[in-house]
């Protein structure tokens, strides 16, 4: 008997099991040199048999979410077609390749970066009111430099000063402990150049002078004691590359531990490379952190207590002759005028502001504030009685009680010149010792590359500074 088409009976009957086997067949011999393509490149070579069971059921024991396979044991997970690269999540986008080693480095001290063997160092040392601070640095780039050493440690050189006249024992015995360490790692290392200072406590002490000669004796460094003014352009120099390009005039403060200078700088067309060329006005207030929580007490601070430093610093800043905003700011509606602020009040608030858990000067140096967002962090921390201060990882007990007469100096500054933002610093007199020692040497001139026969393929000049200039500069900006 025949069937349709002419064709046996038999073969229609058999012809379903024959379509099976050749399907069968068709599977297993896939061919060998494209499961290798596929595996050479990342991709499992999955058929429709292994992820259907024998039933003709997918398995979907070995789907994740939103249908994407999971990855087997130990291998990546697989794209959908050969060559696509596995798209990441959004998650991981941002998430770096490889995890970067752990970085032991002090609290508020600068990236650490391995030196330049070639390069120059210089070393800067401030022995201030409150802290006791040194930057071993190399010039990088023009107006950069990197920093190769760093060390800060709180003494409190000023303490009792206020009241004495003089700098007591326990002071003086801390801040020599901490100059000796100074003194070892300048030792250690071939310095080029270094200047060392001493500030306000030194300055102001009746037993200042024999202070620092007690000092060179024990640990061989020679400090100087500067007077404000250069206190006042040290603190400029070392903030220079924070000024906003289109700014016209800046006002530049640092609190310290036993004064406050206050800088005047505004701006022309013609822009120095040296921005302490522009400061107009400039004042030292005879008051700090230390000195004004001495007086007033640091550690139980009210609303009531806290006003009466604003307006004892507010009759010191009255006596100061300065231009007024409108003026500085140069008729753009307060757009060409702005704050800058070195000091570790500045830096406590932005820490506070970030919400760190542990003090990241990366993060927090060249910050931008807004007015509501200082005064909100002010607010914040007169609410905190002394042991939430301490306990704050920004704060810590060693600034517990200085932290709210930094915020009455702040406050006085602000009444006195209100601007719509400010830029925090964490920088200052050393970072504009290091500043003046390499632009004086011309040290930034040497670093720069001779003219050079540029290769075939190199790209063009422009090209080649914008890449230059996308490069991340690990230190301090100067």
């Amino acid at each position: 008997m025949t069937g349709e088409a002419g064709r046996p009976a038999a073969l229609d009957e058999a012809e379903p099991a024959r379509k099976r086997k050749r399907r069968r067949r068709s599977k297993a011999a896939r061919p060998q040199g494209q499961a290798a393509a596929a595996a050479s490149s990342g991709i499992a070579a999955h058929s429709d048999a292994a992820t259907t069971d024998r039933k003709g059921k997918k398995a979907r024991h070995r789907r994740g979410l939103q249908g994407r396979p999971l990855a087997s044991r130990g291998k990546p997970l697989a794209a959908e077609r050969a060559g696509d690269q596995p798209r990441p999540r959004p998650t991981e986008a941002a998430a770096p390749q490889a995890p970067q080693p752990a970085r032991s480095e002090n609290l508020r001290a600068p990236h650490v970066a391995p030196g330049d063997p070639s390069a120059p160092l210089y070393a800067a040392l401030d022995l201030g009111t409150n802290n006791c601070r040194l930057l071993v640095a190399q010039p990088t780039r023009p107006g950069q430099f990197r920093v190769v050493d760093a060390f800060s440690r709180i003494v409190r050189l000023g303490e009792g000063l206020g009241a004495s006249g003089r700098l007591s024992d326990d002071a003086m015995e801390r801040s020599l402990e901490a100059l000796k360490i100074c003194a070892a790692k300048l030792k250690l290392r071939s310095i080029r150049r270094r200047r060392l200072i001493a500030t306000e406590a030194a300055r102001s002490a009746a037993n200042g002078e024999a202070f620092l000669k007690r000092v060179a004796e024990e640990t061989g460094l020679d400090l100087e004691i500067i007077n404000r003014e250069t206190e006042a352009r040290l603190a400029v120099s070392g903030c220079s590359s924070l000024v906003d390009r289109e700014t016209k005039s800046v006002v530049l403060f640092d609190i310290g531990g036993g004064s406050s200078e206050i800088a005047v700088i505004r701006i022309g067309e013609n822009r120095s490379s040296r921005l302490a060329n522009h400061i107009t006005h400039w004042t030292s207030l005879p008051v700090g952190v230390v000195t004004l929580s001495e007086r007033h007490g640091g550690e139980h601070v009210t609303p009531q207590s806290f006003e009466t430093m604003v307006r004892e610093v507010e009759a010191m800043l009255a006596r100061f002759d300065s231009p007024s905003v409108d003026m500085l700011a140069g008729g753009t509606s307060g757009g060409g005028f702005h704050l800058i602020g070195t000091s570790g009040t500045v830096t406590t608030l932005a820490g506070v502001h970030l919400d760190l858990p542990r003090y990241d000067r990366r993060r927090v140096d060249g910050l931008w504030l807004s007015d509501a967002q200082v005064s909100a962090m002010q607010a914040r921390l007169l609410s905190w009685d002394f042991a939430a201060r301490a306990a704050n990882p920004c704060i810590g007990p060693d600034r517990a009680d200085l932290v709210l007469a930094g915020c009455a100096i702040l406050e006085a500054i602000r009444r006195r010149w209100p601007s719509t933002r400010m830029r925090v610093a964490d920088r200052g007199l050393r970072e504009g010792l290091l500043t003046d020692m390499m632009a004086d040497d011309g040290a930034w001139r040497r670093s720069r590359p001779r003219r050079y026969q540029r290769a075939p393929n190199a790209p063009p000049a422009g090209e080649e500074r914008n890449r230059a200039q996308d490069k991340v500069h690990e230190g301090t900006k100067a």
